[in-house]
Order: structure tokens, then C-alpha cells, then sequence
């Protein structure tokens, strides 16, 4: 059983008037636009359950758009998300999906355009900030979000988690948890660390052939 921290019974420090409909909801998108290999120029969202019920007077929708600017949880800008985006010239539409569906109640699905190419991502809102990562581009994974945390995507090739656990080593990286997602050919690396890695250290990791990309994600505070 994990310790309930003061995170936990507080909820994070925020804009907006839900710790699940607009800080989850943000931070959920700020995942996917790490993950975006480029440019981010357009996202489409959809939303299901509570999500697609209250997005509009929760501000699900500005804290979404938000993420996907890389917006933190408290900063002001997150209720001019929509002008912002237009400003950056990012297209962003959403969809309903009001269903008894098999998801959380707080999920939304996300189609990320970016300069070369798309990204897919599930995840849900768990409460207090609380996310689960749920699916990246079809590949069913399981990504909290609790730690600072390498997201690696790779050939699925022998070899590869020995390298990735070397380059950890060198740079004298402790890593909390990892887990290795397979999917056909390819495969999700998730490493969760203790923490924070060298600005050399994730292109060091991307010298390997078979790492298609590495991805930090840094957790605010």
C-alpha cells in the first residue's frame, strides 16, 4: 500500500476549478506533447464520460489545449489556451463521446499532428492530479506520471534495454521503475527516475540505431 503524501489530500497547485477536469487534464496533454517528434501544428481531442459532460465549465478544454503548450498547472495563460493556440498556429477541434464506454469516466483521446508525423495517446484524470497513461499509438502501456521519467521508443532487437540500462549507469542515474512495452517490431521503454538526467544524457541514449526517440519528462516543482 503507497503513502498518501500532503500532495494527495491538497491536490496540486493550480488554475482552474478541478484537480481531475483541469490539472489531470493538463497534465495528461503535456505527456503527449513530449512525446510529439516536432512542431506540434494541430491535436484533436476526444472526450469521454464526466470529461465530455462538464469539459466546457470545468475548462477540461482550455486545460487540455493548454498541455499541448506546455503549460504548467498554475500558469495564468492556461485560460487563453484557445488564443494562444491560434496565435501558434496549432488546430485543435473536439469530439464528444457521451457513451457508457469500457474507459474512465475522466479519459480523453488525443491525435497529435507534428512536423513529420502523428502521435495517439489515451489517458485518465484519477482525481488529485492523478493520471494514468493508458495507450501510445495502439500500444497498451500503463505511465503514471508521478516521477521524472525517460519515455523511450525503440526496435524491439536484442540488445537494447542492456544499453539503455548502461547509459543509466554512467551517468549515474537510479532508476525507480522501468518498463518495456512491446508492440510488434517496436517497443516503449518507460523509465522512472530519481532525479534529473544531464541535457547530454538523452542524446547519448538516441546514439543507439534501434532508439527511434527519448523523450524526458520533468515533473513541475
Amino acid at each position: 500500500m503507497r503513502e498518501i503524501s500532503a500532495f494527495d489530500v491538497i491536490g496540486p497547485i493550480m488554475v482552474g476549478p478541478s484537480s481531475s477536469h483541469t490539472a489531470g487534464a493538463l497534465k495528461i496533454a503535456k505527456i503527449a506533447s513530449k512525446l510529439a517528434r516536432g512542431k506540434i501544428t494541430g491535436v484533436k481531442f476526444r472526450l469521454y464520460g464526466s470529461f465530455a459532460k462538464t469539459y466546457s465549465g470545468h475548462g477540461t478544454d482550455r486545460a487540455l489545449l493548454a498541455g499541448i503548450l506546455g503549460m504548467e498547472t498554475d500558469d495564468p495563460n492556461i485560460r487563453n489556451s484557445f488564443e494562444i493556440a491560434k496565435e501558434r498556429g496549432v488546430d485543435f477541434a473536439f469530439e464528444l463521446d457521451q457513451s457508457d464506454s469500457y474507459f474512465h469516466p475522466n479519459t480523453v483521446e488525443m491525435t497529435v499532428t507534428y512536423d513529420g508525423g502523428e502521435l495517439f495517446l489515451r489517458g485518465s484524470s484519477l482525481g488529485g492530479g492523478e493520471v494514468e497513461i493508458t495507450n501510445i499509438n495502439g500500444t497498451d502501456i500503463s505511465f503514471s506520471g508521478r516521477y521524472n521519467a525517460i519515455l523511450i521508443y525503440q526496435k524491439d532487437v536484442p540488445g537494447v534495454v542492456a544499453y539503455i540500462s548502461k547509459i543509466f549507469e554512467i551517468y549515474g542515474i537510479n532508476i525507480a521503475f522501468m518498463q518495456v512495452y512491446r508492440d510488434g517490431d517496436k517497443a516503449y521503454s518507460i523509465v522512472e527516475i530519481d532525479g534529473t538526467p544531464s541535457d547530454d544524457f538523452i542524446a547519448e541514449i538516441e546514439k543507439n540505431q534501434a532508439i527511434i526517440s527519448a523523450r524526458y519528462y520533468h515533473i513541475a516543482g
